[in-house]
């Protein structure tokens, strides 16, 4: 433990795993409430919307991380590419580019992680009393206002578990990232948790390692 002081890809990585996690989570409720309050909105189809975003949840993460390096995010022949070309953008290497690299990680574990947020918050607003949205029309409340002042405080609960479940699940992403970028190039997506793998199987260093993954535990627990 007295090493971590010192260590720069230690401090490194808690930087890394702590963007990670923070970026993830906020995206997966912004876009998860997002898309429950348009569906919400649909009055057919809605249980065919249903079963296609469990579609990425259901998928190994190996599976995840393999499907968007090799037909996602491949330079030239990946779906980005082919939309950043096609609008003037140029091809780029995004699992292969520092700069690109965790903005790259972060929109996987969105994707697959953001049907978890949609569905919870669905089934949520689903069970909010609508006498109380009418009386608030009647008095002239505005969809902003319904929203800030009626909405999110009737679904704070969930809101708070849904951050909570998807931080753990941030905090422990391995597969996925591994899978896509092994946590490269250089060190550019090595979070903790992929930082504490590589010391203790690659480097051989199983003290140290032990001692991240105790630490990556305690900011769980915590």
């Amino acid at each position: 433990y007295a090493k971590m002081g010192s260590d720069p890809r230690f401090w490194n990585s808690l930087v890394l795993t702590a963007i990670y996690t923070s970026s993830t989570v906020v995206l997966q409720v912004v876009l998860g409430l997002a898309l429950a309050i348009l569906v919400l909105q649909i009055p057919k189809g809605q249980g065919l919307l249903r079963v296609a975003a469990v579609l990425p949840i259901v998928l190994a993460p190996v599976v995840v991380g393999l499907f968007w390096r090799t037909l996602v995010l491949s330079p030239d022949f990946g779906l980005v590419d082919l939309v950043t070309r096609a609008l003037g953008l140029g091809s780029h290497n995004w699992l292969g580019d520092p700069q690109l690299a965790l903005i790259s990680v972060i929109a996987i574990h969105t994707w697959q992680w953001t049907p978890f947020a949609f569905l919870v918050l669905l089934a949520t607003l689903a069970t909010l009393p609508p006498d109380v949205y009418e009386a608030a029309r009647l008095d002239r409340a505005g969809a902003w206002q319904r929203f800030l002042h009626i909405t999110l405080p009737l679904i704070r609960p969930a809101v708070v578990m849904v951050v909570i479940l998807r931080m753990m699940t941030a905090l422990s992403a391995f597969a996925a990232l591994f899978a896509a970028t092994g946590g490269g190039p250089g060190s550019a997506t090595e979070i903790l948790n992929l930082y504490a793998y590589r010391t203790s199987f690659l480097e051989l260093n199983l003290g140290y390692g032990a001692a991240l993954a105790v630490t990556l535990m305690s900011i769980t627990l915590g």
